[in-house]
This record gives structure tokens, sequence and C-alpha cells, in this order.
């Protein structure tokens, strides 16, 4: 039996059926008809939600890993062989399954856009086929809260941010991979403590209301807890009525100076309105710098996203760090991608979906980058075998050969990758509140073939072609 079976937890004993069905139906059609040569697949992101400008890669390490672990254990093969649907040769092909395929990616931190593959596979295609479920749910997601991070991240302007989301999460899976990619997209940390074990990253947490609630008085609660937590005190002042807890915080910080120790921080978690709040937070600080308590940073919190806290900083709050949960562990506003994973080239050559509305660029490809002045940027999807253009850099890297990881950065090399593409976005891309045209084209090559393939395999009448065709030579 797997791990937890009244649970539903996934685990590497029994993540191989983390899969939708019809993906092991057809890989049994597949080995029925001798269909397993080297197929490749590209991963994208079909176009930008509203108010969106760009995407943050995210969750490659967690795919890389599945790719390499993936198996079929006695227990799923059991299953599988109850529901009736399978061959025996599939059932022990998948007996010795391993993925033996190539992986090419764009690294986890990195900025991207639409139509851009941020993952392309080659493999035998049954392989390449029976992943697909798994990389989707793991890259949609990651891709999307760290896009939505990023944002939070700009918004702040340079103040910390830390993910408060995990009760809010769609389950413990999520919680664990939001704190994840969130911390790449610049948070400077989470209060989910197995993900700072799991992960290394930085753990932060304060006092909650039903502490401050259990003693006597809020003055009794804040001494308990600074004399049991001299060096991570952070005083939550907003229990009965916050300018008396500012004032009830400055005094425990007073006794705290006397004793050689320093009340980090007050916060604020409860408020009406966006104006109340800027204002109260610049009363509190008042208070605080009254006391002569000038390094104590005011710390806000509660149903908080990147507009929120783009209006706080526009109505002169005075803040030093926010904590973001709900809105930013959930992607609120943006709460699912339109990431697909499609067939661009087999043994026979490039693969072409004509679908209205869900076209595909064909062939295995590369994604340059050219930089300018002021932080412009400009990409150009191109075949793999094309020369690059002028001073342009590669943004697809190889990631696995084999089936085997070729190397694998740290998570602050991930980090450090997305700050610094954050630090040179030009203001358009800065903007939260639109969706402008993304600085990406098609190099010649590949489009001449996407051209030549929709005359050749359309099979639209005339006008319906070359209505199709105007559609594809469109700039993303």
């Amino acid at each position: 039996m797997t791990n937890y079976p009244r649970f539903g937890f996934v685990t590497p004993q029994n993540m191989g059926l983390l899969t939708d069905l019809y993906e092991l139906v057809m890989a049994d059609s597949y080995l029925r008809h001798g269909m397993n040569e080297p197929a490749t697949f590209d991963l994208f992101i079909r176009g930008l939600p509203s108010n969106r400008a760009f995407l943050v890669s995210g969750g490659l390490e967690q795919v890389l890993y599945y790719l390499e672990h993936l198996r079929f254990d006695d227990a799923q093969l059991d299953y599988l062989a109850s529901l009736g649907l399978f061959s025996d040769g599939f059932l022990n092909y998948l007996r010795g399954f391993r993925f033996t395929g190539d992986v090419w990616a764009i690294p986890e931190g990195e900025l991207f856009f639409p139509l851009e593959p941020l993952l392309e596979i080659t493999a035998p295609r049954i392989e390449a086929q029976l992943i697909e479920t798994f990389l989707l749910n793991t890259l949609n997601f990651q891709v999307m809260i760290a896009s939505k991070a990023a944002r939070v991240v700009l918004a702040a302007a340079g103040r910390g941010v830390v993910d408060f989301s995990p009760r809010r999460d769609h389950a413990a899976d999520a919680a664990m991979k939001v704190a994840r990619a969130s911390y790449i997209a610049g948070c400077t940390g989470t209060s989910n403590v197995l993900a700072g074990m799991h992960y290394g990253i930085p753990v932060y947490g304060t006092m909650a209301h039903s502490y401050v609630m259990s003693f006597a008085d809020e003055l009794s609660a804040f001494r308990a807890f600074a004399r049991d937590f001299p060096h991570n005190a952070v005083l939550l002042i907003d229990t009965y009525d916050t300018l008396q807890g500012t004032r009830n915080a400055m005094a425990v910080a007073q006794e705290m100076a006397s004793r050689g120790h320093r009340l980090r921080g007050v916060r604020i978690d409860s408020y009406e309105s966006i104006d109340e709040l800027a204002a109260l937070s610049r009363r509190v600080r008042a208070i605080c710098d009254e006391a002569g308590q000038t390094e104590v940073q005011v710390f806000l919190s509660g149903d908080l996203d990147e507009y929120r806290i783009e209006e706080l900083l526009e109505r002169r709050a005075a803040v030093g760090a926010f904590g973001v949960g709900t809105r930013m562990g959930t992607s609120e506003d943006v709460p699912n991608l339109g990431g697909v994973y499609k067939l661009v080239e087999d043994s026979s050559g490039p693969k072409i979906k004509l679908s209205t509305g869900k076209a595909t660029l064909p062939g295995r490809k590369q994604v340059w980058r050219v930089r300018g002045n002021g932080g412009a940027m400009h990409d150009t999807i191109a075949l793999r075998e094309e020369p690059p253009p002028p001073d342009a850099t590669a943004l697809l890297a190889q990631a696995m050969a084999g089936g085997r990881t070729i190397t694998q950065d740290s998570l602050e090399a991930m980090r450090g990758r997305c700050h610094d593409r954050l630090a040179g976005l030009r203001p358009a891309l800065r903007d939260l509140h639109t969706t402008p045209q993304p600085p990406v084209g098609l190099s010649d090559r590949l489009q001449d073939l996407r051209d030549q393939m929709y005359r050749t395999n359309a099979g639209q009448d005339a006008e319906k072609r070359e209505r199709a065709k105007k559609k594809t030579r469109r700039r993303l």
C-alpha cells in the first residue's frame, strides 16, 4: 500500500499515478502500435492574464526530482490492473519505467512571456506523454504564485514582505510551494515552519490576538512575550485599541532596553479602510519615535496584496514590512494560468496544432533575449538550430540529459536571478494595472515554418486559411 492512503498525500512512492487517466490510455495505445520513438513537447503559457506584464519561472526543481524518481510500484500496478482497461504488455512496461529523456528549461527566477517554452521535453513518446499532468500541475501553480509574489515585492518598494498564507492556501502541498515560490520572487521569508526547515527559508512570526486575550490585560501579555522571546519580540497592538496598544508596547520596549534587549516591531492587522490603516500607521510611528524607539519597525498585515500595498504607500503609510497571506497564496485575482503541454516535433518532423485560439509553434526551440538601455528587453522565439541574434542570451538551458539532472541552482541563486530581473524592468512592465504588449517575436525561420505548415495542414477554404495566416503573424 502507498503511504497515507486515507489522506491523499502525494509521496515519491505514489506520484506515478498523479496523472489524468487519458495519459495512461494513450500511452498504452502508443505501445500497442509501436509508437515510442523520440518526441518533443513544449510547456508554455498561452497568454498573459489581466493586469500582468510578465511571468516568473518556478517549480523546475520539483519537476526534475519527479522525472528522476518516477516509478510504478506493485500497489499502483495492482490498481491499474483492477480498472480492466490496460494491456498486460503495458502494465509490464510500467513495471520497469524510467524517464530517459532530455529537458531544456527556463531557470527558476527568470522572467518570461507567453508562448515562450518554459520547459521543452524530448523523450520516447510514452515517457513524454505520461508526465504531462504532473508537469502542468507543478509549473502552472508555482509560476502563478511566483508571478503574483513578484508583483507584491515590486509594490512594497524595498520593504520586506513575509508569506503569511499557509492557513489559507489550498492544502498542505500548496502551502509549501507558495513559501518556496514567493521566496524566489523576493519575499524575505515565510511563517511556514516546515518550509523553513525543508527549504532553508527564513521563518517569521509574531503572536495572535488569542495570546493577548489569554492574559489579564494587554500590558501583561506584552511583558510575558518580551521576556520569553527577547531577541524576536514583535507585538500585536490592535487587539483592543491600537494607539493604547502602541503605548503599552513602548513601555515594554523601555523595560527591554534596560535589560539590554530591543523590541523589534509592532504589528497592525485590523483596519476598516486603506486610508484608515495608512493614517493609523503614521500615528503609531509617531508614538514609537516620541518614545525614542526609532528602530522599532511598524509591520502591517491583513488581506493585503500588491494593489493595497501600492495604495498604502501612495497614502504615505509609515511601514517597514508587510505580512501578505490569502491574496498572494491563492493569487486571488488570477487564480490559474493557461499553461499547456503540446507536441511540437517527432520522428516525422515538426508538428503543429491549428485549433482556433489554440494554435501552437512547431519544432524544437530556443528563446533569445536581447537587453537594451533603460531596462528594455526583447525576446525572439527561434528554432533550436538557428544562430542567435547579435548580443543575445539564451533563456532555455539544458537541465536534464538521459533522465539525469545535469545541474541545479541553489534557492539563493534563483532568488538572486529574480531580484536582478525585477530591478532591471522598464516602467511599463512594472505597472500593476496594465497588460502591455509582451516584448516577444518569432524568428523569420520559425515564422516561415509556421506559415508553411498552415498552408499544408490547415485544410480550410482560401478565406479561412488567409484569416488564420493573419492571426499567426501577429506579434505577441
